[in-house]
């Protein structure tokens, strides 16, 4: 078994597409447009996805609907980076919402940064 992807709702598809090819650098892997049941998702990713053996991210838009609850379940999201103090400097020059800068964990020695997307999801950058 594998974690094929996860899916986020999105109140603005082209500017959550944006966020995460043109900030984060991830490629869109497909797409799909459901206008009869209101709906379009965007497969975003690193290198070919799934095909490389890779996690996605599943950007669902219900037409008309803006904005969501995210709730208090919801964590964040963990992305390897190699230099996460560079990864923050060049989200930064994006355009992208840095929310805590690169440095140790609290208690321990791993280099984590925290950024926000567009509709307010966390994402945390770990140095590998």
């Amino acid at each position: 078994m594998m974690i094929l992807h996860t899916m986020l709702r999105v109140g603005d598809l082209d500017r959550s597409v944006h966020f995460y090819t043109k900030v984060l650098g991830m490629n869109i892997l497909r797409t799909t447009e459901r206008p009869e049941q209101k709906y379009s998702l965007v497969f975003v990713g690193f290198g070919k996805g799934n095909a490389d053996g890779q996690s996605e991210l599943e950007l669902t838009y219900n037409h008309g609907v803006h904005s969501y609850d995210l709730g208090t379940a919801y964590g964040h999201i963990a992305i390897g980076v190699h230099d996460a103090y560079a990864a923050c400097d060049k989200i930064k020059a994006a355009g992208g919402n840095v929310t805590r800068e690169a440095g140790p964990v609290a208690g321990g020695d791993t280099i984590i940064a925290f950024v926000t997307d567009p509709d307010g999801y966390k994402i945390e950058l770990i140095q590998r």
